[in-house]
């Protein structure tokens, strides 16, 4: 009975979360798989910064929302897919519709860029996804978004020319999930991330402007980004 009150008591405190209409919003604009700062969910939501700060943190306290923190800025994500998709179920009761992510950061840049030292950008985000889905990388036992080569992902990747072995003994993380700025989901960081920029220069399928962090995919990277890892023709476009 204890545990009956208790997981009822949870439910009823996840419910209030989800039901207080600036809250709604900030989740149901989570929704398409982006991460935003609380600055721009208080716009979402038509509440002040400090009010949405607020919100967050009850969001968060439920573990509805989990933030990630990039250098000085804080971003807010679902907290997993269990949380979509009781959102989901209320979406369809409800019948509503969502508006997409509009990214505004300038097409140079958003196409492929450094990020540090690893590939970023839509190139970089669609390459993760392709990684992930291929099941060359998978997520480590440790948690905090870091990412392990699979035995399938070595093979693929020293093959490619990815030294994975020698990645192993920097005194870095190996892998891990690097919030994209421009779309607001993950590219892949870490030694792993820095290894395949090395490769994509070294095999010249993207050049490195002179003056900013653009790189520019050439005709070789599209077909190699194609014909090695899968992506799409509009993921692996040239910029």
């Amino acid at each position: 009975m204890i545990v009956e009150d208790d997981a009822d008591a949870a439910a009823s405190r996840i419910a209030a979360a989800i039901g207080e209409p600036a809250r709604t919003k900030i989740l149901y604009c989570l929704m398409d798989g982006h991460a935003r700062t609380s600055t721009e969910l208080a716009i979402v939501a038509g509440v002040s910064p400090s009010t949405a700060s607020s919100h967050l943190n009850r969001l968060a306290a439920e573990r509805l929302v989990a933030v990630d923190v990039q250098g000085k800025h804080r971003y807010y994500r679902l907290h997993g897919p269990a949380v979509a998709r009781v959102l989901e179920g209320l979406n369809v009761l409800a019948g509503g519709t969502r508006r997409a992510f509009v990214p505004n950061t300038p097409n140079r840049l958003r196409a492929a860029r450094t990020c540090y030292d690893h590939l970023a950008g839509t190139v970089a985000v669609a390459l993760h996804d392709r990684l992930m889905t291929l099941r060359w990388l998978a997520v480590a036992a440790d948690g905090d978004r870091a990412y392990d080569v699979t035995a399938k992902g070595t093979q693929a990747l020293e093959t490619l020319g990815v030294d994975v072995a020698g990645a192993r003994t920097q005194r870095r993380r190996l892998a891990y999930a690097c919030l994209d700025w421009s779309e607001r989901r993950p590219h892949v960081g870490g030694a792993i991330g820095a290894a395949l920029l090395g490769l994509a220069l070294r095999k010249r399928w993207v050049a490195q402007d002179l003056d900013s962090r653009a790189l520019s995919v050439t005709r070789l990277g599209e077909r190699e980004f194609q014909t090695r890892f899968g992506l799409s023709e509009a993921a692996a476009r040239r910029s």
